[in-house]
This record gives structure tokens, sequence and C-alpha cells, in this order.
């Protein structure tokens, strides 16, 4: 979420034993960028001398003390309290998100029970709070950068550290702003400020560009002293690339806009004559159906008699023969002239 653009109402609940009263000015103008702090409370046992500093800052910062009374010296009796308190104001639903002041690891759970309900969650903390803490919420400022590591005017003591975890490693800024940009830049390598900021506060909760220069140092100035990166407008319209993104985005552009060449079938074999071109079709000669093979003399021999047993014989009838006159009388004429 971007400072200056919101205009959430934002619970402030300070655990007053584990964060020094020294950074109250700072606290609250850091929420103020965030939306309007609606709710500010201040925990602890105010029967405890050094809550003090804290005591004579309520009234000017309009601060409610919200009393828990120690019931051990070893542990910070207040932490429930406020736990309790901002369950509370989770199902009121009167507040859109959450501003723990903190160091102490005990509340890493609180800040993920709150951003699963969907409300925002700042932590404003010291270098020591533990790297659980600072990724449990959508963005961790560092109260000693806010500071600028001056010195406060108020004469109190330390709080006590309960946190065990040691301090979190320095974040690698050139591998921080290149994964960011990777992540949000368009095809020609460009992002905008405002994207490449929502990136580092989602990848990075506790990347503050005032931790890589002084008070003053804003994401702005950060990018663009970086000789690795190139910058286009200013202000809102700031844009930032990878030098070298261009000409990689050109290449890419080219490979896309060359047309595949086409592919050529490969050659006929011909003959060493030229290939001559193909004459028209002549219609075919109907194919003349094969004949039968023909019969052997013992299927022939068996078809007649299987034939011969299928026709019934006919009775025979007597041949009459009939001779003329002229026919005997040429037959006896024939005969007397053989007679000596």
């Amino acid at each position: 979420m971007d400072a200056n653009l919101s205009s959430d109402r934002i619970a402030v609940l300070i655990d007053g034993e584990n964060t020094r009263a020294a950074y109250a000015d700072e606290v609250l103008s850091e929420v103020a960028k965030y939306g309007n702090p609606t709710i500010k409370r201040v925990y602890g046992d105010w029967t405890n001398s050094h809550l003090s500093p804290w005591a004579r800052r309520l009234n000017s910062l309009g601060l409610r003390a919200m009393h828990q009374n120690a019931f051990t010296k070893s542990k910070n009796s207040s932490d429930l309290a406020l736990v309790i308190d901002a369950m509370d104001l989770l199902y009121d639903d009167n507040v859109e998100a959450f501003a723990l002041v903190t160091s102490d690891s005990d509340f890493t759970s609180l800040a993920h029970r709150l951003r699963e309900s969907g409300k925002t969650v700042y932590v404003l903390g010291e270098k020591k709070a533990p790297d659980a803490l600072k990724n449990a919420c959508d963005k961790f400022i560092d109260l000693e950068v806010v500071q600028d590591g001056k010195k406060s005017d108020v004469d109190e003591p330390a709080a006590e550290d309960d946190s065990d975890d040691a301090p979190a490693p320095t974040i690698n800024l050139q591998s921080a702003l290149t994964r960011a940009l990777n992540a949000v830049a368009d095809d020609d390598g460009w992002a905008s400020l405002a994207q490449l900021g929502k990136q580092l506060n989602r990848t990075y909760p506790s990347f503050d560009a005032r931790s890589f220069g002084d008070s003053g140092t804003r994401l702005s100035t950060l990018v663009a002293d970086q000789p690795y990166l190139e910058t286009s407008g200013s202000g809102n319209a700031m844009r930032v690339r990878r030098k070298g993104a261009a000409k990689e985005a050109a290449k890419e552009a080219a490979k896309a806009t060359q047309a595949p060449k086409a592919t050529q079938s490969p050659k006929a074999t011909q003959s060493p004559k030229a290939a001559q071109a193909p004459k028209a079709a002549q219609p075919t000669k109907a194919a003349k159906e094969p004949r039968a093979p023909r019969a052997s003399k013992a299927q022939k021999a068996t078809k007649a008699a299987a034939t011969a047993e299928a026709t019934p014989e006919k009775p025979a009838v007597p041949q009459v023969t009939t001779t003329t006159r002229a026919a005997r009388k040429a037959s006896s004429t024939k005969a007397a002239a053989k007679k000596p």
C-alpha cells in the first residue's frame, strides 16, 4: 500500500514495555502516511517507573494508557491485554488496518491472524525485531531508521528486550530491486515506481529506502542512484528498468517479427530425358470377366450321372419303317440282276 494515498482507519497498539517513548513522534507520523490513526493505545504496567517517559507523552500525543498489572517480573503482562484488545477491534470491524508498535516476537501470531481476516498490518519496531515478525506483516517500519540514529532528548532507561532472535540480515539492494523489476516489468522492461514499491513491500516487508541512505532518502532517489538501472520521467510518473533491458527487448521483438522461411518440398527424381507434361488420362477398357476353369472328365461324368438320376427314363417307341412301291420295285430289280 502506498503512503499518503489511503484513508484507512488504523488502530495503533503500542507495546509500551518493549518500545522506547523516544519513538512516539516517529510512530504517529509514520502511521499517518498510511491512513487515519483513529485508535491510539499504549499498553503496560503504569505503576512501573520505566513507563514514566510514556506517561509524560500521553496527553500531548492523544494516547490512551491501557493498564495491566505485572503478575511476574520475567514476562510482560501487557502482551495478552494488547492481543485481547486487537481481537475485539477485529470483530468490531471499525478499522481497516492495525499498526503494532513492538519488536517482540510474541506478536507474530497476532499479525498473521489479523492479515488472515483481511486487515492490513503494519509493524513498527527496531532492528532487533525477529524475521518472523517482520515477514508476518504487510509493511515493517524500522524506527531506528526513521529516527535517523538521533538520540532522544528524553532521559529514559532502555526498554526491556524480550526478543530472543538475532537481528535480521541486511537486504541485498541490487538483488531486491532486480527481482522486483523482473516481476512487474512490461515487455519493454519498464515498470512504474509505484509498481516497484508495491512489489518490494510484498516481497520484503522490512524494505525501507531510508535504510540505504539517510532519513530523507526516497525510493525515487535510491533508484536513480543505482548504476545498473535507468529511469524515465520524474515524481509519480517515474519509470524504471534495468540497463540492457532495451537490447533484450529489441532482440525478442526481432525474433517475433521474423517470418519463418518457406520450406521447399524435395524435388522428384526425373529420368535423364526432360520431364514431359503428363498426357491426359484415357478411359481404360472395361476389364473382361475371367473365364471359368474347364471342368475335368471326372467332373463331367459326375455331372452327367447326377443329371441322369434326376431325369426319369422315357419308354422306347418302336420305329416303323415304311417302304414305298417304287423302292420295293427297285430293290427286286437289283436282286434279279445279281442272279446268274
